[in-house]
């Protein structure tokens, strides 16, 4: 079973090179005693982009996963998937 398409997979796999090549950053910039602000910057922009890929991959598994165990009958497993996810986000 696929759980995404091509194109929302490929969006997702790009976003993740990029975060893997600022994290590859991050650690040039301490090996070279970089500014300690200057580095903080850069690892918030890498939580920014980890959230942003969690939200794609959220919307993904609620228009697609979610909807599908609805259109078979699967609702309380839908409604669990939902909060524990809700409860994730907000960690």
């Amino acid at each position: 079973m696929k759980y995404m398409d091509e194109e929302s997979k490929n969006r997702v796999i790009r976003r993740l090179k990029l975060l893997e090549g600022q994290v590859r950053g991050l650690q040039k910039l301490v090996e070279n005693d970089t500014y300690c602000i200057d580095v903080i910057t850069q690892t918030s922009a890498v939580k920014q982009g980890l959230s942003n890929v969690e939200d794609m991959l959220l919307e993904n598994h609620l228009g697609h996963c979610v909807h599908r165990q609805m259109h078979s009958g699967q609702t309380k497993k839908a409604k669990e998937e939902i909060i524990k996810v809700y409860k994730l986000k907000r960690k």
